[in-house]
């Protein structure tokens, strides 16, 4: 069985639609980050970086103690390897997907959410940080694009780093983008989007929705932190 340690946000949603994909028994812990609930001590013993997502594998390969895991893509290719599922098992092709899932754990995350803090969560909108964060998140959408010219899925067969992609492209429209301008990504997207653990992974994320708050409301849990939070 797995713990997942879970909120509605992207890297959230890319561990439900893995588990849904493989049909991996887990059981889902809401830690509602916009109370504040990822600084509790418990869940800090599991990801010591405050953030979601994170799991528990009560049942590890090796029969030994429960092992604890953060950071989303940590997570993704744990399961694939505890799985054997979404990683090809041959050198070359765990090479194509890991270098995408790192592609998106490095550039698409954290430059999508840039986009999102300046446009939606930021005190002040600041031109030059709402540029450079659409226009980098465009740039993003185009190297995706090209890479889907001529294949289906970003390392060939459906993998974790399209698991990994898939929700930051989602809130496109927030992004300041538009998919029509990417054929390639937006065909991708939605085959995606019409699998059925994608849509069973967002069944779910239904459930703890009616528990967000406004974001002035969550801007200093979210945004707000120093190294103060951390030596508390």
């Amino acid at each position: 069985m797995i713990d997942l340690y879970y909120w509605t946000t992207p890297n959230g949603h890319k561990i439900t639609i893995f588990l849904e994909e493989v049909e991996l028994p887990y059981n889902i812990i809401p830690v509602n980050i916009g109370k504040g609930e990822q600084f509790k001590p418990e869940f800090l013993e599991i990801a010591p970086n405050n953030r979601i997502p994170a799991i528990v594998d009560r049942e590890p390969a090796d029969g030994g103690e429960p092992i604890s895991i953060f950071e989303s893509g940590a997570i993704l290719e744990y399961l694939a390897d505890k799985t054997g599922k979404l990683i090809p098992a041959h050198i070359r092709g765990r090479v194509e997907v890991l270098q995408w899932l790192y592609w998106q754990m490095g550039g698409l995350g954290p430059m999508a959410g840039q986009n999102h803090h300046f446009n939606i969560y930021a005190p002040e909108k600041i031109p030059y940080a709402i540029n450079r964060y659409v226009n980098e998140t465009g740039r993003l959408y185009a190297v995706m694009d090209k890479r889907l010219s001529d294949r289906e899925f970003l390392a060939g067969d459906y993998s974790i780093a399209d698991i990994a992609s898939y929700p930051w492209i989602v809130p496109y429209e927030r992004q300041g983008q538009k998919l029509e301008d990417y054929p390639n990504l937006q065909r991708w997207f939605e085959a995606i989007k019409g699998r059925p653990a994608t849509i069973r992974a967002y069944e779910k994320a239904e459930a703890f929705n009616n528990e967000q708050i406004a974001p002035e409301q969550a801007r200093d849990l979210l945004f707000n932190q120093s190294a103060t939070t951390v030596k508390r």
